[in-house]
Order: C-alpha cells, then structure tokens, then sequence
C-alpha cells in the first residue's frame, strides 16, 4: 500500500511537470488525474494524508469515478455560462451599434422633417401671394366673358397639416438582473477570478 501510495505521488508529479496550461491555449490551469476506483484513492490517503494537498498545489485534480462525474458537469456547467456571457458581449456590442445606427438615422428624419416643414411654409406663402394678388385679377377674365377664358379657376388652399416632431432617442439602459442573472453572474464571476464557484 506504501508502494501504492507512492506510484500515485510520481504520476502527480509526472502530470504536473508537464504543464498543458502553459501550454494549451484556452485550457483551465488544472490537469485531472483520474484513479479508478475510490477504495485505491482511499488506500493512498491512509499512506500518504498530504497526498491531495500536495497535488492541489502542484496544479493536480485527483478524482476517482464519482468525483469525475461531478466534475464534468461543473466544466459543462462552466462552458454554458460562459457561452451565455459571450452571447450577451455580443447583444450589447449589437446594441450600441444599433443604437448608434439610429442616432444617426434619427439625425436624417429630424433633417427631412425640417425641410418638409420649411417647403409647407414656402407653399402656403406662395399660395396666399397668388390667392390675395394674382388670381383675383385673373378671375375678371371670367366675369368679362372674354373667349377663352370661361372655365373657372381653381381656388388654391394654404396646407394646414403639421409635422409631427421626432422625439430624441433616450439612452440604451441595461436591463434589470433577473433571479437567473443572480444565479448566472457569480459563476461567470469565479471562473474570471480563477475562485471556485460556491
């Protein structure tokens, strides 16, 4: 059991020693060594009780089948979330863009409603010159019945309709955490910090 105990130090330290997180791009800084069987693990820990922290601290993960189990549905867990906040970098930088789209956009329309407005207002100056000084004196033309001149004209009107004014874009808020937020965030958080997640 000695013997046992002490072939499982060497190959915590054989896998320490090689380093994949120095050497593996986006991988945690941790390597699993997996034992077999919990009554093996059992018997090294009664030969050598530093065996676990001695590993820990050399970047080991010792599992046997159940602890193992639960550490891949940690990872999966891990991996989903950080899936999550990626997908939510990627809304807010959507966001900004749009909103920044829509500024803009905006800037267009308040332009447009501005020369509407000023033609309407050109128009209905225009339309009251001609009312008020050119067409009554062509209407005359009717009244003398003068050959061409028996069809009436028409009666012009001023356009009365105002344009309605672009209300300016209020500024792009979070939205507020939700009880999945409260769970979600403070595992995003530890796996930053490099901390275990509670």
């Amino acid at each position: 059991m000695t013997l046992h105990a002490k072939q499982l130090r060497t190959h915590m330290k054989l896998l320490s020693g090689k380093a994949y997180w120095d050497a593996l791009p986006c991988t945690p800084d941790f390597v699993a060594m997996f034992i077999p069987g919990e009554n093996f693990y059992a018997a090294a820990i009664e030969r050598d009780p530093t065996l676990f922290q001695d590993a820990i601290e050399n970047k080991v993960l010792i599992v046997t089948p159940t602890t193992l189990i639960a550490l891949a549905k940690a990872i999966a867990v891990g991996w989903r979330q950080e899936k999550i906040a990626e997908n939510a970098r990627h809304i807010a930088e959507l966001g900004r863009e749009l909103y920044r789209r829509l500024a803009v956009m905006g800037t267009h329309v308040a332009g447009v409603g501005a020369g509407l407005d000023s033609a309407v207002k050109r128009y209905n100056e225009f339309v009251g010159s001609l009312e008020s000084r050119v067409l009554p004196q062509a209407r005359r033309f009717n009244e003398l019945e003068l050959e061409g001149a028996q069809e009436p004209l028409a009666e012009l009107r001023q356009i009365e309709t105002q344009l309605r004014p672009l209300r300016p874009l209020r500024p792009l808020r979070a939205p507020e955490p939700t009880s999945r937020d409260a769970e979600i965030i403070p595992l995003i958080s530890a796996e930053r910090s490099g901390q275990p997640a509670e």
